[in-house]
């Protein structure tokens, strides 16, 4: 078949009609994941999702461009979603399955993989766990003495104002862990990664009930919308 065909033809042809090496399955197999464009890879996460007439490709692509990156269509809420003519529960329960899987691969990386001995480490491995939360959560880093990531633990979970955090609760789950050090963190679903007088104030408590059994405090960190507060960094622990 010539590769003279005019995308007007495309818009109106079933997805099994398209040249071999225009199909986003074809194109996967024949040149890595990495050749595809994002409308591309939701497709094929979206599989036979689509409206009559139409086909999934279009339904991506039309997913971007309402939710305007595919940063924001990820971290879009459910309903808003479900509103997606074409989408549906199944297509929406794909996305969050895939997202999920790519935040536990990250995590269980991590465990055999780099030290987090570094803020630019521990950093980024915040920001894709807890960047685009709705809500505030308090999560704890445990670690072993070579700081290796034993386990990453949501501890608290909060409303778009905050989350009640508290100390006996924490140290209970690093005894649970045998962490030797932990590094606390939270986010603030606002985008300002600056730290309050209460985020000061139960980082002391924190540290001082952890100090009592031999676990380190090693940073508090705040992601916000544009990168991670270090309290470290910032001299205040």
């Amino acid at each position: 078949m010539s590769r003279s065909w005019k995308l007007s033809d495309r818009l109106h042809m079933n997805l099994q009609q398209w040249p071999a090496w225009e199909r986003p399955r074809e194109k996967l197999l024949a040149a890595g994941a990495q050749q595809l464009s994002d409308a591309e890879l939701l497709a094929l996460l979206l599989g036979g999702s689509g409206l009559r007439g139409s086909n999934v490709v279009d339904l991506a692509r039309g997913l971007l461009c309402t939710h305007h990156s595919l940063r924001e269509l990820l971290s879009a809420d459910r309903a808003s979603l479900l509103a997606t003519r074409g989408l549906g529960e199944a297509g929406y329960c794909r996305l969050q399955a895939a997202l999920e899987l790519a935040r536990r691969h990250y995590a269980e990386a991590l465990r055999s993989g780099p030290l987090l001995d570094s803020p630019a480490a521990t950093h980024r491995f915040l920001i894709a766990r807890l960047r685009d939360q709705p809500h505030e959560l308090f999560c704890c880093l445990h670690l072993d003495n070579r700081h290796r990531l034993i386990a990453f633990d949501e501890l608290f979970r909060g409303t778009i104002d905050g989350a009640s955090v508290h100390p006996r609760e924490v140290v209970k789950q690093a005894l649970r862990r045998n962490a030797a050090a932990v590094i606390l963190a939270h986010n603030h679903p606002s985008g300002v990664a600056e730290p309050s007088q209460a985020d000061e104030l139960i980082t002391t408590r924190l540290r001082e009930a952890l100090a009592l059994v031999d676990i380190r405090v090693l940073d508090h960190c705040i992601v916000g919308d544009n990168g991670c507060l270090s309290f470290c960094e910032r001299g205040l622990l």
